[in-house]
């Protein structure tokens, strides 16, 4: 069965409606995975016996390895039948986080997350291409936003989760309960999802002719860009609350919260604006970030127009994941699955270099400049997002 006949009928909207919804939920247990564990840093570096900056090392060791070897398996894979492809990722998920669960020591629990770590790019990248297939070319954009709510809700509330988790029930429960949410959507992926029709196979070297497209190369970098300053300021969002704002540490997790849940309204922005422009979505939604990191350190004092200032930075974040994606993936004329996940590298390098600039400039100029420095990096983002949309035209 196609894709395109899955969403042609009244019947066939409904269930590709229901796998996209599963997809978003899969979508949530997988990128948690990758970002729970920050919350359950002290509780395992504690039971395991190392210090907390050795433990830190197991979030590098997740990221570097979906930023380098992301586009290459996702190239490799990218022609297999999405469903099968899929719950094998979720089961492979659920494995590794029972390992995880039961992890002696570190270097087990390193396995345990480098394993799932090469997984979660290629779920990333077909899992975007294949929300669009099933919604149909008209409805692709708010598709793939779908599927960013849950990878969204993530990323946004992974960390605050993690922190409460391992107080209620441990870091080694916090894993059982990952692995079974995994298994949970291995299943309902097998029962309801549709078949979807895979993208032609392509040799290697014929994807990576995405790469000698200048304008496609464009797209990433400016990805790259967007990420940096998105994460330059976010990074350190828990200790600007608590140091330049003034709120009580025990708070500081129910105001991530909150930040997350305002900015999951601009994932449903983000959908619909990015099918008008993608370019012209990414430079509205990186005016309205520069805006939002400035303006939270002058507004500190004043807890009202510091969450007005938070709901526009946290809106404009949130909107530019699915904006990103969605942007790379249609200026690549093949390879969609591949561009997906080379923008989810690119995604990584932007995170990695956000947190080292903001790092730097927090050691340079204190954390109260943190929010200027991060917006100038946007207005960077936005004058490279104009140049190309003018170049294109």
């Amino acid at each position: 069965m196609s894709s395109l006949s899955v969403a042609g009928t009244a019947g066939g909207a409904s269930r590709s409606g229901l796998s996209i919804a599963i997809l978003a939920v899969a979508a949530f247990v997988i990128v948690t995975t990758e970002y729970l564990i920050v919350g359950l840093l002290p509780a395992l570096a504690r039971d395991l016996g190392i210090s907390i900056s050795a433990a830190g090392q197991l979030v590098t060791l997740f990221a570097f390895t979906v930023m380098l070897f992301g586009p290459v398996l996702t190239a490799l894979l990218s022609h297999l039948a999405r469903k099968p492809l899929f719950i094998a990722i979720l089961l492979l998920f659920a494995a590794s986080n029972a390992l995880a669960a039961v992890a002696p020591n570190v270097w087990v629990l390193a396995l345990a997350r480098f394993v799932p770590a090469l997984a979660l790019p290629v779920f990333w990248g077909t899992a975007s291409e294949t929300a669009g297939q099933l919604a149909g070319p008209q409805r692709a954009g708010r598709a793939v936003s779908q599927v960013y709510l849950g990878i969204s809700a993530a990323l946004l509330f992974g960390i605050p989760l993690g922190t409460l988790a391992a107080d209620a029930i441990g870091w080694r429960g916090t894993f059982w309960v990952l692995a079974g949410l995994s298994l949970a959507m291995a299943l309902a992926l097998a029962v309801f999802m549709p078949a979807v029709a895979p993208s032609p196979r392509l040799r290697l070297a014929e994807q990576a002719g995405l790469l000698r497209d200048g304008r496609f190369v464009a797209q990433v970098l400016l990805s790259v860009l967007v990420f940096t300053a998105m994460f330059t300021a976010y990074t350190y969002l828990a200790d600007l609350l608590e140091r330049v704002a003034g709120v009580a540490p025990a708070h500081v997790g129910w105001w991530l919260m909150g930040f997350g849940a305002i900015g999951l309204a601009g994932n449903w922005l983000g959908g619909r604006w990015v099918e008008r422009s993608p370019l012209g979505a990414t430079a509205a939604c990186t005016l309205l970030l520069a805006l939002g990191m400035a303006a939270s350190v002058p507004l500190a004092d004043s807890p009202a127009l510091l969450v007005l200032a938070l709901a526009v930075w946290g809106i404009a974040y949130t909107a530019l994941f699915p904006i990103c994606q969605v942007r790379v993936m249609q200026s690549a004329r093949q390879a969609q699955a591949l561009a997906g996940s080379l923008n989810v590298s690119a995604a990584n390098a932007g995170t990695g270099l956000g947190a080292i600039i903001g790092g730097l400039v927090i050691g340079q100029w204190g954390l109260a400049s943190i929010g200027h420095v991060a917006a100038g990096i946007a207005l960077l983002a936005l004058l490279m997002a104009l140049c190309m949309r003018r170049a294109d035209r």
